[in-house]
């Protein structure tokens, strides 16, 4: 055991060393030290050396056009008035130029509509910070350690082996009916935005889960990894391709059977998750659905609002309890 809290160093008995003459002892130049490890003859790996690990790997992927994977940390406007965005990769600043993130907007306006874009272009970055984002590095400079990357070319990469090239089966990896995962690159309340192998798709609320979600932040962050399934393909080139997804059906709908935790003239906790046109939907804390068309609080009720919901009919067909908000335990001001 006493080997393994042992210094590297060889220890040399003290009558054994020789003494240096006392008029030189002052002069002579201690080399570098190793390390001291706490266990014996150990390398220890110092910032330096994973910074050099690193950088290897991004020299070899420049070399290869590799496809590597970083996190969206930052947009920013260099000196040059051009906008870009700064993507971590395991502690170096990757730097890609707006027209290679790959934001698809339309075509390139002029004047104040150019301005609108960019405008447009920054916000749907700044919704997508955190999200892991592919690129393929275009240029470094081994002086400064700076990389140039381009997502673009990440996702048409992926497009063509995803969706055009054949398996050995002799089909398309993606197609309808599918369930494949995806990465969350952004999250609104009513929607959540995912992207599926190169392609991005928009996914609303009522796409997202059988339960009633009245904010999609509740269930979902960017970053987030999840099932979605193919719902249509339309595949024309990589350049034109779009798809349409869901996340619900990749669970069991439970809303009958969820039903059968509500009575009759029972009353029940819930939160409001919207309010359109006269009607209040409500998801209630036994995980039920339930709609209410009237309200005995003189308040009336708003989203977010907790409730309580007093069932007066099951809606078997729908999956929903239909009842009556008999009051607003607490309003979300």
């Amino acid at each position: 055991m006493e080997d393994d809290f042992a210094p590297v160093e060889e220890q040399v008995p003290e009558a054994a060393a020789p003494r240096a003459p006392a008029r030189r002892r002052n002069v002579q130049t201690r080399r570098e030290p190793s390390i001291l490890t706490i266990r014996s003859r150990e390398d220890v790996e110092t910032a330096e050396d994973r910074e050099d690990v690193i950088w290897h790997e991004i020299h070899n992927a420049y070399r290869t056009r590799r496809i590597l994977t970083g996190q969206l940390g930052g947009i920013e406007q260099l000196d040059n008035r051009k906008t870009v965005a700064v993507v971590d990769y395991k502690g170096f600043r990757i730097i890609i130029p707006i027209k290679e993130m790959m934001i698809n907007l339309g075509r390139s306006p002029s004047g104040q509509d150019y301005a609108d874009l960019m405008l447009r272009q920054n916000k749907i970055l700044g919704n997508m910070l955190g999200a892991d984002i592919d690129f393929v590095v275009r240029g470094i400079d081994s002086k400064t350690r700076s990389v140039v990357a381009s997502r673009r070319e990440a996702m048409m990469r992926k497009r063509q082996i995803f969706y055009f090239d054949l398996d050995a089966d002799g089909m398309y990896r993606v197609y309808e009916g599918r369930i494949v995962q995806a990465r969350v690159i952004a999250v609104a309340e009513k929607v959540i935005r995912v992207e599926v192998f190169g392609v991005e798709c928009s996914i609303l609320a009522r796409d997202l889960a059988w339960d009633w979600i009245g904010d999609a932040h509740e269930r979902f962050a960017v970053g987030d990894e999840v099932l979605v399934r193919i719902l249509s393909v339309r595949r024309e080139s990589p350049e034109d391709l779009s798809i349409r997804a869901d996340i619900k059906s990749t669970s069991e709908n439970t809303d009958r059977d969820n039903l059968q935790k509500c009575r009759i003239q029972g009353k029940y906790a819930g939160k409001v998750t919207d309010v359109h046109k006269g009607v209040v939907y409500v998801r209630l804390s036994n995980g039920v659905n339930a709609v209410a068309h009237s309200c005995y609080d003189y308040r009336m009720p708003g989203k977010k609002d907790d409730v309580s919901f007093a069932v007066t009919r099951l809606d078997m067909e729908r999956g929903v309890a239909v009842g009556i908000i008999t009051r607003i335990i607490r309003q979300n001001l």
